[in-house]
């Protein structure tokens, strides 16, 4: 039974690698933001480019853990329409540039997963924590102080999540990636931040 134990770790410690290497992509994306609390009901959108920085710290023949900083930057466009207590009502607006910044651990499979992988497809998955920062210049009515506020920063962070699939693209293993992502912030005012980008992957 031993022996039994001890080949089986053999054979997966030899088909396993720790190469520990670095792949990386970059595209264009596109974010909506959930801002609904209560009586306030905001949504704003925006586009915006992203890099997606990974380290495979654990390789096999068919897939990769790894772990990965996938920064986008993007404007931001937001609108709602607020009331004062006197029941007018007020058109709110406010355009910014927007960080966001995840740490998200996946597992990757088939194309896209190593550099050595020439599957046709691939997909991954993961979950990891993300923290978005914004710079906004706005026009927005405050009810609270019957005052508009003229621009405002926010900070914002909580888990994270994505997923994707990968199409190769010629013989080596570079490829094409189309990745969904979520975000929900756990203070402010708890926005639920949604993403879709596409990559290239080289």
């Amino acid at each position: 039974m031993k022996k039994a134990i001890l080949f089986l770790a053999l054979a997966f410690t030899l088909e396993t690698s720790f190469a520990q290497s670095f792949l990386h992509g970059a595209g264009i994306s596109v974010m909506a933001v959930d801002q609904t609390r209560g009586d306030n009901n905001a949504w704003n959108y925006g586009w915006g480019l992203t890099y997606t920085p990974r380290f495979n710290f654990l390789e096999t023949e068919q897939l990769a853990v790894s772990v990965g900083i996938p920064l986008t930057v993007r404007y931001s466009l937001s609108s709602s329409i607020a009331y004062s207590q006197s029941g007018y009502s007020y058109n709110n607006s406010s355009i910014g540039i927007v960080e966001n910044l995840p740490l998200i651990v996946s597992l990757n499979y088939g194309r896209g997963s190593t550099r050595a992988n020439r599957s046709r497809y691939g997909f991954f998955v993961g979950g990891g924590f993300a923290y978005e920062h914004g710079d906004y210049f706005a026009d927005i009515y405050d009810p609270a102080t019957n005052s508009y506020i003229e621009n405002y920063s926010t900070n914002v962070f909580g888990p994270a999540a994505n997923a994707g699939a990968r199409i190769g693209i010629g013989r080596k293993h570079r490829n094409i990636e189309v990745r969904l992502s979520y975000m929900k912030a756990l203070n402010e005012l708890k926005p639920n931040v949604f993403g879709l980008a596409c990559l290239f992957n080289f």
